[in-house]
């Protein structure tokens, strides 16, 4: 088994899932699951105009669920679920330094949706390709006070 963990590549410097989420084509009747029936605790419900939806994060121990309502049928979100249905759609995991993981994830060939941070509704983000996790979208989320944080302005 030590031999196998000295073999492994060095990682992303990944800290903890940051949260899940669900694409659902409304926040209220997702919120009437998740909160009024599961008893869940909303966070916070946040639009998100530059991504054109409506999220909702709702804590579960040191992970969170995120409900993701698109509000403009032009979006990638929009497209999912139309072609998808309801249900999950991400994991995100918190990295220390959010360029640092991409170039990491690019050099060994994994195909990025974003080769630098953009603005996200809690921090800089970017995104791997499903083709490139076994079908999963992956996430990155850079930890407060990050590199990106600055250059972004945030």
């Amino acid at each position: 088994m030590d031999q196998l963990k000295s073999a492994l590549p060095q990682g992303l410097g990944i800290g903890r899932i940051h949260h899940v989420a669900v694409i659902v084509r409304s926040l209220d009747a997702a919120l009437d699951l998740y909160r009024d029936k599961l008893g869940l605790t909303v966070d916070t419900v946040t639009p998100i105009p530059f991504d054109r939806v409506t999220i909702g994060f709702l804590p579960v121990g040191e992970v969170r669920i995120e409900l993701v309502q698109p509000d403009d049928d032009t979006t990638g979100v929009a497209r999912f679920l139309e072609a998808k249905g309801e249900g999950f759609h991400h994991v995100c995991f918190e990295v220390p330094d959010i360029q640092a993981a991409l170039d990491k994830l690019a050099a060994d060939g994994l195909q990025l949706i974003d080769t630098e941070a953009r603005k996200g509704g809690e921090g800089p983000v970017a995104f791997v390709h499903p083709k490139s996790c076994h079908g999963v979208l992956v996430e990155l989320i850079e930890a407060p006070g990050g590199p990106a944080w600055t250059k972004l302005g945030y």
